[in-house]
């Protein structure tokens, strides 16, 4: 049976691995430059509007959100949402998230493509994030009891799962494009003053930026995994 495909087992045990060490680098990372503050004393949120201010992004709302390192950009409404404790605080870490942030402001108000074809995708995404597994556990099924319909529906299963990991390989330029708008303006500004302050910013946003390497690393496992599995139905 499929729940217990030794290959898929097996790849989504090293993805979750993969991604369980880079979600505590990000959180170690971030904890480490909480409490160190930044010369020029600015909020997340002060920083926030003063990167997309240096870079061209206008009309944009920064709120709190709750949680932590839930932050993000909204280009549909133009609104930055920053965690509490980014929001508020003047940490390197606080102040390094929400440039990020702002870097993507600042894509959106530059028209930068990947971007906005990454939100385009994501009414897909979530449909298919919802739907791959049932329709290709189906599939297995069906295979299994001689159906020729079982290999088609496998089939788009996998393509269905190949779809959200097209959007994560896709997520990866995009992100790494904010965290450099961000340290250039973060430099040219004065934000961050010193050079101790600049590694920091780097380390916690090199550290971010693992996350989504390490996401899609462990997506892109399993997809090989799936697409085995179905190959292998067919002998």
């Amino acid at each position: 049976m499929f729940y217990f495909d030794p290959v898929f087992m097996l790849a989504t045990l090293l993805g979750v691995a993969v991604t369980a060490w880079a979600q505590w680098r990000v959180t170690s990372k971030f904890k480490q430059f909480e409490n160190v503050g930044v010369r020029s004393g600015m909020t997340g949120a002060e920083a926030a509007a003063a990167v997309c201010r240096a870079g061209g992004a206008t009309g944009i709302t920064i709120e709190a959100t709750r949680g932590r390192l839930t932050d993000h950009y909204d280009p549909r409404s133009k609104t930055l949402r920053l965690s509490e404790s980014v929001y508020s605080g003047r940490s390197i870490s606080s102040i390094a998230v929400a440039a990020h942030e702002a870097g993507h402001a600042i894509q959106d108000a530059t028209g930068y493509g990947p971007l906005g074809f990454r939100s385009a995708m994501v009414p897909a995404v979530n449909i298919g994030g919802s739907a791959w597994y049932f329709v290709f556990f189906i599939g297995v099924i069906l295979q299994m009891t001689g159906s020729l319909l079982g290999p088609t529906l496998m089939a788009v299963g996998v393509g269905l799962f190949g779809l959200i990991v097209f959007f994560q390989l896709l997520t990866l330029p995009v992100e790494i494009d904010a965290s450099k708008r961000a340290k250039a303006v973060l430099a040219g500004t004065g934000i961050v003053s010193s050079e101790a302050e600049r590694d920091g910013v780097d380390a916690v946003l090199d550290a971010a930026a693992m996350t989504y390497v390490a996401a899609a690393a462990a997506s892109l496992m399993q997809l090989l995994a799936l697409i085995l599995r179905m190959m292998n139905s067919r002998d």
